[in-house]
C-alpha cells in the first residue's frame, strides 16, 4: 500500500458507516453528491453536546447556557473562517442551501418590480429556480435562462448578452449536482456586477469538494447545506455582505430576532440575529463547524487528487461498456459522474446495483429543466468522495458491466418507472 493509499484507509477509518455491510455486500456509497457520510469527528460532537452542554442559547443566566452559546457562536466563527468572510454578522444560520435561497427571495427580493430581471441556467436545481418563479410572480419580474453547451458548460457568450441595466440578480450554482459542471462563478460574477446585478450562488456542491474563499470570489449572496460537507443534515449558512443584511426586511418572526416587543410596534435585532428566529438548530452548528475544521486539518490537495483519480478511473471503464452514454463532459468538473445505459430504466440500475452494496443516486435530480434540455427522463449518478477507492469503482463498473450483460435484463423492465 502505497502513501495515498494508505492516507485514504485511514481517513475511512473515521466513517464508521463505511464499514457496514448491504444486502450481503460491502457497502460501496457513491451517492455523495445527495449526502455525504459524517467522520467520527462530527458524530462525537453531536454526542457530546447533547451529554454535556444541551441547553438554549442566548439570553439564559446560568452554565449550561452560557457553555452552549460559546460552542454556538464559535461555530459562527469557525464558518466565517473557513469561508473567509469579512464578519460573523455576515453568517447566517438555516436548514440548508434551499431555505437560504427562500430567505435571500423572501428578504431581499421584495425589493423587484416589474421588468427587473432575473438570469438562472440550465443547470440549476430546483431550489435555485422555484423560489424565483415565486418571486417573479409576486413582483411582476423576469427570468431569463443561460442555455448549455453541448458539452454541459454554461453557454457565456449568450449569458453576456443576457446582462442589461435591467438585470437585479443572477442566481448560479458554483457546481451542477446533474452534470458536476464547474462554474467559472468569478467571471460571471464581474461581468454581472458592471452592469450593477447582484449575485447569488449556489455553493451546496462545490464546498465538499475545494476550498472558497468569498473575499476573493466577491459574490453578494453564497449559501450551502451542511450535510453535504460531511456534517449534519438541517443545517446550512446564507453569507451575504453586511450592507445587503442591514437593508433586508426579517423573513421569519419570533423569539430572537427581536430587539423589543409591545403590542404597537417591534423592533428587531441586530445582524445576524434579526434572520435567526427561533430555537436555532444548536447541534447542528457545532457540527458543521467541526466538520469544516476536521475538513482544515487534512490534506485538501491529497483529497482532490483522490476524487479527481476516482472519477477519471470511472469513466475510463464504464466507456468500455456496451450502450453506456456519459451525460456531460465539462471542462471542469466535481467528481460526479451522470450517465444512461441503452435499453435499462435508471432506476431498474439504481436496485440492481443496491443488490449488490453499490448505492447510486438515479432520476432528475431535482433538475428537470435540464432533463428535459437533454430529452432525458433522468439518469444515474455515480457521485465519489474522497473516501471512496479504487476498488470500489471497480466493484461499480464490474457490477454494471454485469448488470448490461446479463440476458435476462428485460425481466427487469416491468419494474421500469419514472
Amino acid at each position: 500500500m502505497n502513501h495515498s493509499e494508505n492516507y485514504i484507509a485511514q481517513l475511512r477509518q473515521q466513517f464508521p458507516i463505511l464499514s457496514k455491510q448491504i444486502n450481503g455486500h460491502p457497502l460501496t456509497y457513491l451517492d455523495n453528491a445527495a449526502t455525504t457520510q459524517k467522520p467520527l469527528a462530527v458524530i462525537n460532537a453531536l454526542q457530546q453536546y447533547y451529554s454535556g452542554m444541551n441547553a438554549n442559547v442566548h439570553r439564559a443566566s446560568h452554565t449550561l447556557s452560557s457553555e452552549a452559546t460559546q460552542a454556538f457562536e464559535s461555530a459562527r466563527h469557525t464558518v466565517a473562517r473557513y469561508l473567509n468572510a469579512a464578519s460573523t454578522r455576515e453568517i447566517i444560520w438555516t436548514r440548508g442551501a434551499t431555505e437560504s435561497i427562500n430567505l435571500v427571495a423572501h428578504s431581499w427580493g421584495h425589493k423587484l418590480k416589474s421588468g427587473d430581471e432575473i438570469i438562472l441556467s440550465t443547470l440549476e436545481h430546483h431550489a435555485n429556480i422555484v423560489p424565483w418563479q415565486l418571486l417573479a410572480k409576486r413582483t411582476g419580474a423576469i427570468i431569463k435562462v443561460i442555455p448549455l453547451l453541448n458539452n454541459g458548460d454554461l453557454d457565456l457568450t449568450t449569458f453576456r448578452n443576457l446582462l442589461c441595466d435591467k438585470t437585479k440578480l443572477v442566481a448560479i450554482s458554483h457546481a451542477s449536482n446533474a452534470l458536476g459542471t464547474i462554474n467559472p462563478v468569478k467571471k460571471i460574477i464581474e461581468a454581472s456586477h458592471s452592469v450593477g446585478a447582484l449575485v447569488l450562488v449556489d455553493g451546496a456542491q462545490a464546498l465538499p469538494h475545494f476550498e472558497v474563499d468569498l473575499k476573493s470570489l466577491d459574490a453578494d449572496f453564497y449559501v450551502f447545506s451542511g450535510h453535504k460537507v460531511y456534517a449534519p443534515t438541517g443545517i446550512g449558512v446564507l453569507y451575504a455582505k453586511e450592507a445587503l443584511l442591514e437593508e433586508m426586511i426579517p423573513w421569519q418572526a419570533g423569539g430572537e430576532m427581536i430587539s423589543t416587543v409591545s403590542f404597537n410596534n417591534t423592533t428587531f435585532n441586530d445582524i445576524p440575529f434579526k434572520f435567526e428566529a427561533g430555537t436555532p438548530n444548536i447541534s447542528g452548528a457545532i457540527g458543521l463547524a467541526t466538520a469544516l475544521t476536521w475538513l482544515s486539518q487534512q490534506d485538501r490537495i491529497q483529497l482532490e487528487h483522490q476524487e479527481t483519480t476516482l472519477l477519471e478511473l470511472a469513466i475510463e471503464g464504464c466507456s468500455t461498456i456496451k450502450g453506456w452514454q456519459r451525460i456531460g463532459a465539462p471542462s471542469e468538473t466535481v467528481s460526479l459522474l451522470s450517465f444512461t445505459l441503452d435499453g435499462v430504466h435508471q432506476q431498474d440500475i439504481g436496485l440492481l446495483l443496491d443488490q449488490q452494496g453499490i448505492a447510486v443516486r438515479t432520476g432528475h435530480h431535482c433538475a428537470m429543466p435540464l432533463m428535459e434540455t437533454l430529452n432525458l427522463p433522468g439518469t444515474t449518478r455515480a457521485s465519489f468522495a474522497f473516501y471512496n477507492t479504487v476498488q470500489e469503482v471497480t466493484r461499480f463498473v464490474e457490477a454494471l458491466d454485469q448488470l448490461r450483460s446479463t440476458e435476462d435484463i428485460n425481466i427487469f423492465q416491468s419494474a421500469s418507472f419514472q
